[in-house]
């Protein structure tokens, strides 16, 4: 049995790849990572998930679209992969991957079409995807957006899209990969749907109109609300499904751990009163300040002023992590915090 495990760019042109190949492949798994130090950790993650499958699968490839190598990177890529005895597939149209795709035969650069349309026709080629062209226009539009092809009838659509998936930013990727990832092809698959259904004169603005209620539904689990109170909801359904594994504690009070989750106010408070056996809520950022909530169970300005030099409410406050490194890796970026707080709470009593 053969495995892909697809590595791809975090634009509607990354997205779009993984959206056509887990329509293709059944025994799939998707990361996604943006450019710079993420490629490695992703590829990483992925080396380890080859290595902890690899009596479940006789053959694995590992796909990379949309994204470009170094050589340094790509021949440390390689001889991982045969260390593991996997594939290798690189799909990519950036220039600034020419010279190490011509060391490497399994690094194909087009710079004439996006990545999306790379795979698919990819797909078409080799594994016989898409015979009755369903997915044809979708590809198309991408295309024309992510290469700027201005007098393709498919641009004004393209438009729309590119501000469709950069907008959807409701879950965070580090935190809820696979659930951002389905979000963003249920938004791309909406696309597909109306291009199909409309003019093209008209599909733009239909798209536009349409994407709103697209959302709601897709956040929707039980009664209609404002879409604000729909993503709290489910975000905090997704953070008590993970409490296990992103459970904190400083002076004996128990919190949960978010990172780039945003809307403090209204995802904490739904956990909060959702999990009342925990006490606090800490929200970081990317740059190390921090958000902190409770729910009358403890002082989250006090916490806030010994760890942060910030404070603010007894329910609501906020401040900075002192000497902050980020990470692409949540177990990592928790274990980290969770040092900084045992530290603080360690001297904020001697």
């Amino acid at each position: 049995m053969h495995k892909f495990y697809h590595l791809s760019h975090i634009d509607l042109d990354g997205y779009g790849c993984q959206y056509l190949t887990t329509k293709s492949f059944d025994n799939i798994s998707c990361y996604n990572a943006n450019y710079g130090p993420e490629v490695t950790a992703r590829l990483e993650e992925i080396l380890q998930d080859i290595n902890s499958e690899k009596e479940l699968y006789q053959e694995a490839t590992i796909l990379i679209t949309d994204l470009n190598l170094t050589t340094k990177e790509a021949n440390w890529l390689q001889s991982k992969a045969d260390e593991l005895g996997a594939n290798i597939v690189l799909l990519d149209h950036h220039g600034t991957g020419e010279s190490t795709s011509n060391r490497f035969d399994w690094y194909y650069l087009d710079i004439q079409r996006c990545a999306t349309k790379i795979t698919y026709d990819w797909l078409k080629e080799n594994y016989g995807f898409d015979t009755q062209n369903r997915y044809a226009k979708i590809v198309d539009a991408i295309n024309a957006i992510d290469i700027w092809v201005e007098d393709s009838i498919y641009f004004e659509f393209g438009k729309v899209m590119i501000g469709m998936i950069s907008g959807a930013r409701e879950l965070n990727r580090v935190l809820f990969p696979n659930d951002d990832r389905e979000y963003k092809f249920v938004l791309i698959d909406t696309a597909r749907e109306v291009l199909d259904r409309y003019d093209l004169k008209d599909a733009p603005i239909a798209l536009d109109d349409k994407l709103h209620f697209t959302k709601k539904e897709f956040f929707k689990r039980a009664d209609n609300d404002t879409k604000d109170n729909l993503v709290a909801k489910y975000v905090s359904h997704l953070l008590t499904e993970q409490k296990s594994d992103m459970t904190i504690t400083y002076k004996g009070y128990k919190g949960i751990l978010g990172y780039n989750v945003g809307n403090t106010s209204l995802i904490g408070n739904a956990f909060l009163r959702q999990n009342p056996d925990y006490d606090f809520y800490m929200d970081v950022s990317s740059r190390g300040t921090f958000s902190l909530r409770s729910n009358n169970k403890v002082d989250v300005s006090q916490i806030a002023g010994e760890i942060g030099n910030g404070g603010g409410h007894p329910n609501a406050s906020g401040g900075k992590i002192e000497n902050y490194k980020d990470s692409f890796v949540y177990r990592d970026l928790k274990d980290m915090v969770q040092n900084y707080l045992d530290e603080k709470s360690k001297n904020s009593t001697t």
